[in-house]
């Protein structure tokens, strides 16, 4: 094939090495290849060509392209040769790698090229690229995956080697997925460094994750990360903890743990980073520098959490980590039961009708793959509870499985099973095959036994079996089965079979056929390998085999696909054997099938297209498999037929050639090829002899040279040829080229220079792949390539509509070929990978003219030859090193603006070639200033080409597509390349190791300096490209004639340009500046992200100070952790006795504006901010600002300017979308932080005529400038802010007087954002101003709800440092709770959940100042006692008034229930437990208002009842609450009996003889009719498998005694559905007149019409 297996003889071998050190674990299957004796030395060779390059490139400063290249590099090497290297070579390209990567201003794309290296480090060989999912899908799925009739091949190929090659019975020959599944899938090899090995710090990887993911800047466009980037890191991070030092453990509680306090979202960053970071795997002797610093205390805020908040799964992770590292060692038997609690809750399962789930339920649940991590690290060991609480677990939730049942929870149910055997059995490997590591062993008291694995069996295998049929498919139950069935066939296969069998004998059902051959394939290989557990099963092959025929049906695909992987899978586990001979009824089978296929294929004419491919992929296989007979057979017979077919000289130029000339041609065209024994390691291969070799070459001279002599005459003018002549010719040299690749020898010729400058050397690596090039021969590869540029050139001059010769010049020059059967052993892909790695090429001139063909025909006038030419110059640019620079210049002289010849097909080409295929490069955004400083200019001034038109949609839209691909792909380009000393030290020591010895002498100090006097040109060369750039956009956008569009995309090209490490050019912030008031809105938009930008750039540095809080409190230091509201911690409360209301007090006051310092600890090292006399001078004079400040300066303080942004700020953008925007905040936030108050006297009457403005617009702006204003004002002295006061808040007033429906949620967002990450003693004018009457009336009920909106965004903002205010507020709403209207109802409850969301109940906390929850229920529950003791159901008789007058306690205890059904309904999704137990004392009051039984009504009240009800009892309940909880199900049956129905089930009740003599006597009864009870609930208790026991009978003649029929009809409807699946059985308990009896009850009169 072209460019497979190209490259040039392997160089000559280094000099003998002297003895190796041992390796780490090279990839075996080298050895195996037939030229594996040669690959020692180039292993050698390429590792120490590595080395010497990688060090050398560090240590001469050069990141970019020395030092990526090598490193790229060194992945290539792991993928060909595995880890073969010492363990010294190992740590050190660990170490040196770590500290690449962790250099602080690295660019992202070279942190993920090397953090890709460093994981192949740590993970096995890796062959060409499968993912495992996608294979497991393969496995199980094919059918629905499109395995189509390529499955059928493989079925007769398969069959065909077993025939002819059968197996011994030591031999397990491995299937298609299975060989794919083992050359792809990592393994993890962490034990081959230890701990003891390799030591990483912990500290650069989280400065790197902060930096990153935690950005300050990036939301303001001052920097620009890949979507990728958070899963390279963590990766990163959880690779490298594993040698992290023993004290980091301390160190990390040290650091996050100031972040835990539960209302703020940096808990969620505490335990992010917990999860993360913590190492798990330390030697028993370090446990107490470990987990056990952590265990209790993070185990005590989980079980206290119980309403699922966001951070609760993190800590799940951590967990099930920490149990699967530390088996045996952790005792979590007094967990345990609260553990599967919480799990069978995160499973979200429906239960009753109706139910709401509370959101955070869904999005918060647990992560089903760490549950099953944990369960199966808790299992085995002494007690065994483990293993009776997961069985309890799947006997709940058993009945979820059945096929009738689907929903969304459905998918978490299949994961579970799917997941949890796969868990258990690696479990297994580890505890008994696996050897022993550095890693702690599981001791031997807690290795799962024998028993411990058939109870787990036991447990699981009826729900698997159950959702075999499941709705969304088998796959899940297939894998479970497979993994069951490795551990106990014996249980798992025989209930398999016994659904199988009766399945392959239905017609009807073809499902039922498709989901058991499903799980039959995967206990295949249990099955056919027999063993003492299970010895029968391989003699259910056969039937099964024969069985199964009928499923070939072509009439029902599915099932006609899932009998070929069937079949194909049994053919190849099982050794089939010729045994022809013995019966001596036939010689050899395999003759007799080859016959059969070779008679269907002669017999039958196949169009080619389709089916004929079909059949000849089925001769291929057999010729495969038998060679020598096949060839005999299919060879004379074809070359016969076509002899005979072309005799006639007419046959040349019939334009429809023969249907069985073109059927024979294409059998005789197939791969036949001679097959290695890929059964067995010990492969025959089969090296082509000299005479083989000379005889291609001899076919080649025959077919191939006429075929260029003619091309080369007709482009010389000495030959006319038809078109479809030249075609011809074409066809057969590329045919001619596929077939001969791997002999050619590659292109020569001189490598392109200069497009990069490097120290070190980027020489591609050469490898070897079994060829030895014949180099005195010609080489064809080189005489095409020669002929068909020529040959093109002609076709262009003189004939470009010729496009199919074009598309055939364009297979010949850009199609990568590989080598064309897929042979599916092992080896054979790691040859392949060889090939495939060799085609890396240097970048020749030869490539560089085809290159040029390709772009030449990338813009050809006809759109199917650019079409076909692009995806070859995509994939050629991908090949071949650093050629996209040379390139780049070429496609934009199509775009330049001066271009008068260049047609719009030319220009439409160039734009596709700078924007690139879908997946790859996009010549537009390299990650390269060279580059992106000519191709975003040109592609910005190419709106003034004459070959662009608007009009054009087409062209349109390229653009729109550039622009965009361009913004979505761009990550933020480095500018300082700076190596760090510690990179080099490292380096120098991977130079000196001893294996592989490469003879290199150390750098001397003039190489040194000379790297180090490179970087810092590289470095300033990057900086002038940069503002080069930038100086080129500006341009650009300047010109008068260029299109609004145009002028729109380099505006956005400069916006990528915000850097947090250089200020903009001024003469970009100038123009950014003026943007503001472009008269197009998206210009606009773009200036004010822009601007926000810059103010953060221009912001000035604050100084801070170190201080102690337990100085300034005086408190002692707690000598144990506690949290919430403590003595040293006081002095951050807001307490109106203390507020800094004066110059000295706010000068002394010490700011903390972290809400989340102190509450659960302090930092060890706590800084804040200097007073002001430390801090930058503010009130600065225009001479005292920088240019770039003045230039902003300059334009706000010009009234114009400022009123005509105010006015367009204040403009309606989407009408009825548009609300509080961020970047415009930010803008104004940044203006009033980096020049104070300069700006207020010129924006003051614009802040006063929007507050007084009611509509929309207005206010919204007001909003966001007020916002940004108190902000902004952070820093300023006590002076300044008080006078800012003194204007805010009548302006506040004013505006929220104005308030409309529109802009509450606008307001509120503003008082949010003001007071966000703000010490509250700051803000105590704005907090008094909010708590002035919320609930005054004035502007009528919904003026009352959004001031209370507003208060309760400023309020949670402060969390727990208002105690007084929160008293102050509830002290206020109470006496009002009994007064007010809806909105304000729904209002206040949230805002009473926000009140009381302080009195948490977590471990080690401290009673808090802030409102109690149970005495305000308390309270509550006295003043609805009226409501509690009437008896009859509570009816909603309240109209919507405020109250005038007095009211009965009725009424009153009605409008306050309303408000507590309100606060209760908003704490469900909120709060961080569940009801406390004063609260459970109001669930007979809501039961009063909403009875079980439904009620459709439309009442607020019943509704509310009814809501808060399901939410309530979702939550986790205290084992103290319990009996309360009880005593008051006793008051509604139904709940009762399903409550207890389920207890039953769940195995938590068991049911004696005692409460069956209850049931029996319960339904003899005779019940008054007023005290009727519903006889349902009598046997819906019994779960199925006890019913039978129960006299139903009794229960049938009380059907004809009782008034109450319609419930025993309702129970004996159940009965009967639930006993569906085996009702023969069942029947047989009754009599003939009870079955009767229900038959009559059951079954409609309608049924028999």
């Amino acid at each position: 094939m072209a460019g497979a297996g190209v490259g040039p003889p392997p160089p000559p071998p280094p000099p003998p090495p002297p003895p190796a050190a041992a390796v780490q674990k090279e990839l075996v299957y080298n050895k195996l290849l037939p030229y594996g004796d040669k690959l020692e030395a180039e292993a050698s060779h390429l590792l120490a060509q590595i080395k010497i390059n990688l060090s050398r490139a560090v240590q001469l400063q050069e990141l970019w392209p020395g030092g990526l290249f090598w490193t790229r590099k060194l992945s290539t090497y792991l993928r060909l040769y595995g880890r073969k290297f010492s363990k010294e070579d190992h740590i050190l390209f660990i170490k040196l790698l770590y500290e690449l990567v962790t250099i602080p201003k690295l660019e992202i794309n070279m942190m993920q090229g090397m953090s890709d290296t460093m994981l192949a480090l740590r993970s096995s060989d890796r062959s060409p690229k499968h993912d495992k999912t996608e294979e497991l899908n393969f496995l199980f799925l094919l059918l629905s995956l499109g395995g189509g009739w390529g499955l059928i091949i493989e079925v007769i190929q398969s069959c065909f080697q077993v025939l002819v090659k059968p197996s011994t019975g030591s031999e397990k020959p491995l299937s298609i997925s299975q060989v794919v599944l083992i050359s792809t899938v990592f393994t993890w090899k962490k034990e081959l460094i230890s701990r003891d090995d390799l030591e990483l710090p912990w500290r650069p990887l989280n400065e790197m994750l902060e930096r990153i993911l935690y950005s300050k800047t990036e939301h303001l466009g001052l920097n620009w990360f890949p979507n990728s980037v958070e899963s390279v890191l963590k990766s990163l991070v959880k690779n490298c903890r594993l040698y992290f030092p023993e004290n980091a453990t301390e160190e990390m509680l040290d650091e996050w743990r100031p972040l835990m306090c539960p209302f703020d979202v940096t808990m969620q960053k505490a335990i992010t980073y917990f999860e993360l970071f913590l190492p798990t795997t330390l030697p028993p002797e370090l446990h107490h520098k470990g987990f056990k610093l952590w265990y209790d205390e993070f185990l005590g805020l989980w079980v206290s959490v119980q309403n699922l908040p966001q951070w609760e799964g993190h800590l799940v992770n951590l967990f099930a980590r920490l149990a699967t590292d530390n088996i045996g060692y952790i005792d979590w038997d007094p967990y345990v039961p609260k553990i599967f609690t919480r799990i069978l809750r995160s499973l979200n399962l429906p239960v009753g009708s109706n139910q709401v789930l509370v959101p955070r339920f869904l999005t918060n649940a647990y992560d089903i793959g760490h549950a099953v991590m944990w369960i199966t690290a808790m299992m085995g060991g002494p007690s065994k509870l483990v293993q009776k609480h997961l069985s309890g677990l799947f006997k709940s939730i058993a009945s979820f499985y059945h096929p009738s049942n689907n929903g969304r929870w459905l998918n978490k149910l299949m994961k579970l099973l799917q997941r949890l055997p796969s868990c258990v059995v690696r479990r297994l490997h580890r505890e008994r095959y696996k050897k022993l590591t550095w890693l702690t062993p599981v001791p031997d008291s807690h290795k799962l036994t024998d028993q411990d694995i058939t109870d787990f069996v036991e447990c699981i295998v009826q729900p698997v079996l159950l959702a075999m049929f499941s709705k969304t498919g088998s796959l899940e139950a297939a894998q479970a089965l497979q993994n069951l069935a490795l551990m106990r066939p014996e249980l798992v296969i025989p209930p398999v079979l016994e659904k199988t069998y009766p399945a392959l004998e239905t017609l009807t059902e073809p499902h039922q056929l498709i989901a058991t051959l499903s799980c039959v394939i995967g206990v295949a290989r249990s099955l056919v390998s027999g063993g003492k557990s299970f010895p029968e099963g391989p003699t259910h092959m056969l039937p099964l085999l024969m069985r199964s025929l009928p499923g070939v049906d072509p009439n029902d695909f599915s099932k006609c696909m899932i009998t070929f992987q069937f079949i194909a899978t049994f053919s190849t586990l099982m050794p089939l054997v010729d045994c022809s001979s013995v019966l001596q009824e036939r010689d050899n089978l395999t003759r007799v099938a080859l016959k059969k296929v070779f008679n269907f294929a002669i017999s039958n004419i196949f169009e080619t297209r389709v089916a004929g491919r079909m059949v000849a992929d089925m001769c291929r296989a057999a010729v495969k498999c038998c060679p020598e007979e096949s060839l005999k057979l299919f060879v004379p017979h074809c070359c016969n037929v076509i002899a005979h077919l072309t005799l006639n000289d007419d046959v040349l130029h019939d334009e429809e050639l023969d249907k069985e000339l073109l059927w024979n041609l294409q059998l005789l065209s197939e791969d036949w090829g001679k097959p290695g024994d890929l059964w067995n390691l010990d492969i025959q291969w089969h090296i082509p002899s000299a005479e083989e070799t000379a005889f291609s070459f001899d076919l080649l001279d025959s077919f191939l040279q006429p075929e260029l002599d003619k091309l080369e005459s007709y482009t010389d003018g000495n030959l006319e040829m038809s078109r479809d002549d030249v075609q011809q010719c074409l066809t057969i040299v590329h045919n001619c080229l596929i077939g001969s690749g791997n002999i050619l020898p590659p292109l020569r010729g001189k490598r392109v220079a200069h497009l990069v400058s490097s120290l070190v050397s980027l020489e591609e690596i050469r490898l070897y792949t079994g060829v030895d090039y014949d180099l005195s021969r010609e080489n064809y590869r080189e005489i095409i390539t020669k002929i068909i540029r020529k040959l093109l050139h002609y076709i262009l001059d003189n004939s470009e509509d010729d496009t199919k010769s074009l598309f055939l010049i364009i297979k010949l020059e850009g199609k990568k070929q590989h080598i064309r059967a897929l042979l599916i052993d092992r080896v054979m892909l790691q040859h392949e990978l060889r090939i495939l790695t060799v085609e890396g090429c240097e970048y020749k001139e030869v490539h560089q003219d085809l290159i040029k063909d390709l772009l030449r025909l990338s813009t050809s006038s006809y759109s199917q030859v650019r079409n076909k030419a692009q995806h070859a110059f995509f994939t050629a640019l991908g090949t071949y090193n650093f050629c996209c620079r040379d390139i780049i210049p070429l496609i934009l002289e199509f775009l330049r603006p001066d271009g008068h010849d260049v047609t719009q097909q030319q220009f439409k080409g160039a734009l596709y070639c700078l924007l690139g295929n879908h997946n790859g490069v996009c010549l537009a955004n390299l990650h390269d200033w060279e580059c992106i400083v000519q191709s975003w200019p040109a592609v910005v001034s190419s709106g003034l080409s004459k070959a662009m038109s608007l009009e054009k949609p087409s062209i349109v839209r390229l653009f729109d597509d550039l622009a965009e691909k361009i913004h979505r792909q761009y990550e933020t380009i480095g500018l300082d390349f700076t190596v760090p000393d510690k990179c080099v030290e490292v380096a120098v020591l991977m130079q000196k190791s001893g294996y592989p010895h490469n003879g290199w002498t150390c750098l001397s100090p003039e190489e040194i300096q000379l790297g180090i006097q490179r970087q810092k040109e590289r470095n300033a060369e990057s900086s002038q490209n940069y503002e080069k750039l930038i100086d080129k956009l500006l341009d650009c956008v300047d010109q008068r004639n260029l299109p609004w569009k145009f002028e729109h995309i380099g505006i956005g090209f400069l916006s990528l340009l915000l850097r947090d490490d250089r200020v903009l050019p001024v003469r970009a912030i100038k123009f950014f500046v003026k943007c503001l008031n472009h008269d197009a809105l998206v210009v606009r938009k773009m200036a004010i992200s822009a601007m926000a930008g810059i103010l953060k750039q221009l912001k000035r540095p604050q100084k801070k100070v170190s201080i102690c809080p337990f100085q300034i409190s005086g408190a002692s230091r707690p000598s144990n952790i506690q949290a919430g509201d403590r003595p040293d911690n006081q002095w951050l409360h807001y307490e109106s006795a203390s507020l800094p209301k004066t110059k000295q007090a706010w000068e002394s006051c010490h700011f903390v504006e972290k809400t989340h310092w102190g509450y659960y600890t302090w930092p060890k090292n706590m800084e804040i901010y200097a007073s002001g006399d430390q801090q930058p001078k503010l009130g600065r004079s225009r001479e005292e600002l920088s240019e770039a400040e003045q230039v902003i300066y300059d334009h706000f303080s010009d009234a114009k300017f400022v009123e005509q942004l105010i006015k367009f700020l204040s403009l309606e953008d989407r009408k009825g979308k548009d609300k509080f925007t961020p970047r415009r905040f930010c803008l104004f936030k940044g203006l009033f932080r980096n020049f104070d108050d300069a700006f207020l006297p010129v924006l003051k009457p614009h802040l006063e005529r929007l507050a007084a403005d009611s509509h929309e617009s207005p206010q919204r702006c007001v909003a966001e400038i007020i916002a940004g204003l108190i902000r902004g004002s952070k820093h300023w002295t006590f002076e300044k802010v008080e006078n800012l006061w003194k204007l805010l808040c009548p302006l506040l007033r004013t505006a929220l007087s104005n308030i409309t429906v529109e802009t509450y949620n606008d307001w509120g967002t503003c008082i949010a954002t003001s007071c966000e990450s703000r010490d509250p003693r700051k803000l105590h004018w704005l907090f008094e101003l909010l708590l002035e009457s919320p609930l005054s009336g004035e502007g009528g009920s919904f003026v009352d709800a959004c001031r209370l909106y507003i208060l309760q965004g400023g309020l949670a903002q402060q969390e727990w440092r208002v105690p007084e205010l929160l008293h102050r507020l509830l002290k206020y709403l109470e006496p009002k709770l009994t007064q007010v209207y809806k909105n304000v109802r729904e209002r206040i409850g949230s805002v009473l959940t926000y009140i009381f969301m302080i009195d948490v109940s977590l471990p080690n906390t401290a009673p808090t100042k802030s409102p109690h929850v149970h005495e305000f229920t308390s309270r509550i529950v006295e003043k609805l006692k009226p409501l509690m003791e009437v008896d009859e159901e509570i009816q909603n008789h309240v109209m919507e008034d405020n109250g005038v007058g007095d009211e009965d306690e009725r009424t009153q205890g009605i409008k306050l229930l309303k408000i507590i059904l309100k606060w209760l309904m908003a704490s469900a999704g909120r709060a961080f437990s569940t009801a406390v137990t004063e609260q459970l004392q109001l669930l007979p009051l809501f039961f009063k208002i909403a009875p079980v039984e439904n009620d459709n009504s439309y009442d607020e009240l019943k509704r509310d009842a009814k809501m808060c009800l399901s939410l309530m009892s979702q939550g986790l309940l205290y084992p103290q609450q319990v009996p309360l909880v009880l005593q008051v199900l006793k008051q509604v049956r139904e709940m009762a009996a399903t409550t207890l129905s389920g207890l039953l089930q769940c195995h938590f009740l068991v049911i004696n003889d005692h409460i069956q003599t209850h049931f029996e006597q319960l339904c003899k009864r005779r019940l008054p009719k007023k005290r009727k009870r519903n006889l349902s609930t009598i046997v819906d208790t019994i779960p199925p498998a006890a019913q039978d026991d129960v006299a139903l009978g009794t229960l049938i003649s009380v059907y004809l005694l009782l008034a109450t029929q319609m419930t025993v009809k309702k129970t004996l409807s159940n009965f009967r559905r639930t006993h569906h699946d085996n009702w023969q059985e069942h029947k047989q308990q009754f009599t003939d007149d009870q079955l009767l009896v229900l038959t009559d009850l059951l079954v409609s009169p309608c049924y028999y019409a």
